[in-house]
């Protein structure tokens, strides 16, 4: 049996992760972040990786596509592939990442939906200079924020478009508290 699959997009500070953990918790999936797996290759002892993804990090842009979709396979054969439920946030992030997802995984997954979490700029700057104050993340600073905001724009909104031209997007407004966007998210995954 094929794994199911439900892509969360968002931009930055949107509450990705947030929600992602209470899926998690509620309904049994596996959240797989796709910037917590290229953050821990990036770390990690020995990665051919690591100087590379650093770079594309620090810069604000997408990591090229080989090296997120390849992560993201080995975290699904790692958990239950065959069982498995599986939240992937923050991915895909361009028309690369897609093409790149389906050469390698379409056909293999049964992807459900995109949950798109839609939040205004400005509330999602004020989340990430906040989380900037404990996160210890090189890339939540100002100018680093801002670059991702370009990015998402023009490279993830078209994917969005995307999901939505074939029916698969389930848009959450997310500039509401946590349990109130929690609210509506249950009320997709109810309706599966």
């Amino acid at each position: 049996m094929a794994p199911s699959v439900v892509f969360v997009l968002g931009g930055p500070g949107a509450g990705k992760g947030t929600q992602c953990d209470l899926i998690e918790k509620e309904y049994g999936y596996v959240h797989l972040s796709a910037g917590d797996l290229l953050r821990e290759e990036r770390n990690r002892e020995g990665s051919e990786y690591g100087d590379l993804i650093e770079k594309y990090i620090r810069e604000g842009a997408i990591v090229p596509v080989e090296i997120t979709v390849n992560l993201l396979k080995r975290a699904m054969e790692q958990r239950d592939w065959e069982h498995g439920k599986f939240l992937i946030d923050g991915f895909p992030r361009n028309e690369d990442n897609l093409d790149g997802w389906e050469r390698v995984l379409g056909g293999k997954v049964d992807e459900k939906f995109c949950l798109f979490f839609d939040c205004p700029e400005g509330v999602m700057e004020k989340r990430l200079l906040s989380r900037g104050k404990t996160s210890g993340r090189s890339d939540d600073n100002l100018e680093s924020i801002r670059k991702r905001f370009r990015t998402y724009e023009a490279d993830t909104m078209p994917i969005i478009v995307r999901f939505k031209a074939k029916g698969k997007e389930r848009r959450v407004n997310a500039d509401r508290s946590v349990e109130e966007v929690w609210f509506d998210v249950k009320n997709i995954f109810e309706k599966m």
